[in-house]
């Protein structure tokens, strides 16, 4: 399944530092959602962030978006300390997050949802209005640029498939400045070929020189594009390592729960733990 296209990326020498979490973690009150979390993103390189479900992985993303702010520990973008106060300040240091819902209006055309929030003006005063044709002109070029063909930008995004709107989602933050791109689990409800698509816009993210950080809860996924894995578990980092460190089938046990199903799947082979079947024969005596 693996293709060159997708795994270009895997030779890539160290580049530039964008962010990095230090022991970063996360209370709301007694809970800890994250305890000593550290993650590095550079230039050029796909890190992905693995977990199951109540992993920490949302929580996460919500500190590098600005959404949250971590509670221990130390967050860096360009060697700079930083505490977000909200998602435009993120944006503001180059940190894009592109999450499920896509922030996309699907009654909208492509190009409508490419500038929505920063649309193109021509005129000033009473004589300002849209410039339609600039906002299509460029909408156009930036998709080209990622390898995308949309005959017709008029169509609405709602007609679009999954794998089209999460591309045209990526190609928006790359033309805005991002350096950071932040990828909530672009392929979770996708089929295959869809997510085969939305995978190598991944790594044309990745060659382009943005760092990416690819949150996904699928194993074979992560390992054709990635970079440099952390595996999250129940807020804590269980996995970190380099593509040359991890083989698949390692990053799909540890993912899995590795040690905890090995014991699990001892502990049920023990003679006499299977649970006795219910006494069908008791009966009960009602007054």
């Amino acid at each position: 399944m693996s293709t060159p296209e997708l795994d270009a990326g895997a030779g890539h020498s160290p580049n530039q530092e964008i962010l990095r979490l230090e022991d970063v973690g996360k209370s709301y009150g007694n809970v800890h959602a994250l305890r000593g979390v550290s993650l590095s993103v550079r230039q050029g390189e796909i890190t992905c962030v693995l977990g199951d479900n109540g992993a920490g992985k949302s929580t996460l993303i919500k500190i590098i978006a600005g959404l949250h702010q971590h509670t221990e520990g130390r967050f860096t973008v360009n060697g700079e300390a930083v505490r977000f106060g909200s998602p435009r300040e993120a944006l503001d240091r180059g940190i894009a997050t592109v999450y499920q819902d896509l922030a996309l209006v699907p009654l909208m055309s492509i190009w409508r949802n490419f500038f929505l929030g920063s649309e193109l003006t021509r005129g000033s005063g009473p004589l300002r209005r849209l410039d339609v044709e600039r906002m299509k002109r460029v909408t156009e070029e930036e998709l080209v640029k990622m390898g995308i063909s949309v005959p017709d930008l008029d169509r609405h995004v709602g007609a679009l498939s999954g794998g089209q709107r999460q591309c045209i989602a990526i190609a928006r933050a790359i033309h805005f400045g991002a350096k950071a791109l932040v990828l909530d689990e672009p392929t979770a409800a996708l089929g295959v070929k869809q997510s085969g698509v939305v995978l190598k816009y991944i790594a044309k993210a990745r060659d382009a020189g943005l760092g990416v950080v690819f949150i996904t809860h699928n194993p074979h996924h992560a390992h054709l594009v990635g970079n440099h894995f952390v595996i999250l578990n129940r807020g804590r980092v269980s996995l970190d390592a380099g593509r040359g460190d991890v083989s698949l089938d390692r990053l799909t046990n540890e993912m899995a729960g590795g040690a905890e199903l090995e014991a699990l799947s001892h502990e049920l082979s023990r003679p006499g733990s299977t649970p006795e079947p219910a006494a069908a024969g008791r009966t009960t005596t009602e007054n």
